[in-house]
């Protein structure tokens, strides 16, 4: 429920601070008091369009805070913590400010929020009903939903998205192998030869790395080989360096044992310098044997390496990924040979989901259908005490063609009235006239009420051009309504008026500098003296208040 209202430097309001109780608020005041100033008020704290001619004149800025208390689980909690914001457990507070010339900013919970941030929260938070003003019920956009929710078969509902979605995705599958087929069947000659090409190749990751440092090493062999060949001359020189150091051991060996206990570590040095003698000049031969220069084989090499760049620019690719080209061409070239045989069998999974979209839609606009004619029911057994006893209302269910068919199902959802027999049916807004309109709605409230989430409404002289047993029943059915929400209404009669749980007068007082808009929420005794005004006019009879009391006391 709206807890308070704080209002700063809004039109005729310089300071207001208002609480608010369940039930049934009522809002009375001569005309031109300013009681659109706390509808226009409330709507900047709940998102509508901020005008710069809401700041009073000469103030820089004007603001509105709205308090609402609600449970945690309600739709605008969930909405500020999706957004990683504070949802207060439960207590949401809008705020609003406009500066004279005309920029906005936004808080919830006073963390800053975006316009459509507050928009959506006050979407979930307040309906404004009126005969001007009414986003749900006179957009006809809207209707599918309300009837979707009064007929409460979401089941059906996210049966019917579901097989959109898996249709969709069927019917992308079979149009992307369709396409693939058609393109593989124009490049048919050229995959052909491209795949054996590449297979004949086979290359392979880091093969063109290899290849080009094998050819050039092979390049560099011959000079590379002559440098080798001097210096095993050198190490083999005289009987060869390794054998030289092997002589003068075998020398060492044959001395007398005292000296050859002295020689033991230089024996040992020696023995050691002539393995790795050995050793070195049998990796000196290896490498040499290794960089022998091979024509044949250069040109060989040469020619792989050169083909393995050659295709990759003709494929576009680095060396590297050939392998992986190959892999996929081959894979298009097989695509090509069975593809009639793929595509068949994506196409009759294509149709088989079509058809279970198409009996999803049917069954849920079977459910629309049946919905449809029990609001019609309800909704026409609220017109006759409304004064609306010659109206006709019906919820047209219109079945859009097939292409037009979505995630929501096939139909196209319009609330419909004749207000006259032999009048044809139109849309809500075209047919009634003002006085009509409102009730209309206030009938279709009444029967939607329960399906809301929206925790408060509130009703713009709903009774306006009405009065009597009418007014009384409008008063009756408003009250209704506050069995599942907070409802405040602005009004001029006196029937609506003693239905109310509480009542706050508002009136307009002038001095000699400015206008001012003062709101006074209303004792037992002050309500008597206002409702009697509202029955009598500016001079208040006993008469009036004896009616007043009479109103009263039929309402408790």
């Amino acid at each position: 429920m709206l807890t308070s209202l704080s209002i700063r430097d809004i039109v005729l309001i310089d300071k207001l601070d208002l609480s608010f109780a369940a039930g049934l608020t009522v809002l009375t005041g001569e005309t031109g008091a300013g009681k659109s100033i706390l509808l226009d008020s409330l709507g900047l704290a709940t998102g509508s369009r901020a005008d710069r001619a809401l700041v009073r004149q000469g103030q820089e800025k004007g603001s509105v805070s709205a308090a609402f208390s609600i449970e945690p689980e309600h739709p605008a909690c969930l909405l500020l913590e999706e957004q990683g914001m504070d949802a207060g457990d439960g207590l949401v507070i809008l705020r609003r400010q406009i500066t004279a010339d005309g920029r906005s900013r936004a808080w919830a919970n006073d963390q800053p929020i975006s316009q459509g941030m507050l928009s959506d929260l006050g979407a979930l938070l307040v309906e404004v009903h009126g005969q001007h003003d009414d986003r749900g019920l006179l957009d006809a956009g809207a209707h599918r939903a309300l009837l979707d929710a009064f007929g409460d078969y979401q089941a059906d509902m996210n049966a019917v998205a579901a097989a959109y979605e898996a249709s969709r995705k069927a019917a992308r599958a079979l149009e992307e192998a369709e396409q693939n087929l058609a393109e593989a069947r124009r490049d048919e000659e050229f995959l052909a030869h491209a795949v054996e090409e590449l297979k004949s190749l086979s290359p392979e990751a880091g093969e063109e790395s290899l290849l080009a440092d094998k050819r050039s090493l092979m390049m560099q062999g011959e000079k590379l080989t002559e440098s080798l060949s001097e210096y095993q001359e050198a190490l083999a020189a005289d009987g060869g360096v390794d054998g030289i150091v092997r002589g003068v051991l075998r020398r060492m060996e044959r001395t007398e044992a005292e000296v050859a206990t002295l020689l033991t570590p230089v024996m040992e040095a020696l023995d050691r310098a002539a393995i790795e003698l050995s050793e070195g000049i049998a990796a000196l031969e290896t490498l040499a044997r290794d960089l022998e220069f091979d024509p044949l084989e250069l040109e060989r090499t040469e020619e792989r390496l050169f083909e393995i760049r050659r295709l990759a620019r003709k494929h576009n690719c680095q060396p590297d990924a050939l392998a992986s080209m190959q892999a996929a061409l081959e894979a298009r070239h097989a695509a090509l040979e069975a593809g009639d045989e793929t595509v068949a069998g994506l196409r009759a999974t294509a149709k088989a989901a079509s058809q279970a979209f198409a009996q999803a839609v049917r069954v849920l606009s079977g459910r629309r259908a049946e919905a449809a004619g029990s609001l019609d029911t309800l909704v026409m057994a609220e017109l006759p005490p409304l004064k609306l006893e010659k109206a006709i209302f019906r919820t047209s269910v219109y079945t859009l063609p097939e292409s037009e068919w979505s995630s929501s199902g096939a139909d196209q959802i319009t609330f419909e009235v004749k207000t006259n027999p032999g009048t044809p049916f139109g849309a809500l807004v075209k047919i009634a006239s003002g006085g009509e309109l409102a009730r209309f709605i206030l009938a279709l409230k009444v029967v939607l009420a329960q399906k809301s989430s929206v925790p408060v409404m509130v009703f713009d002289e709903v009774d306006r051009g009405i009065g009597g047993a009418t007014a009384s029943a409008v008063g009756e059915r408003l009250k209704r309504l506050t069995e599942g929400a907070q409802v405040l209404v602005v009004t001029h009669s006196p029937q609506v008026a003693a239905r109310g749980d509480s009542q706050f007068q508002i009136s307009k007082h002038d001095t000699d500098r400015e206008t001012r808009t003062r709101v006074v929420k209303l004792s037992n005794a002050e309500r008597r003296e206002e409702i009697a005004r509202m029955l009598a006019g500016e001079t208040i009879s006993d008469e009036a208040r004896a009616a007043a009391d009479k109103l009263l006391t039929a309402t408790i």
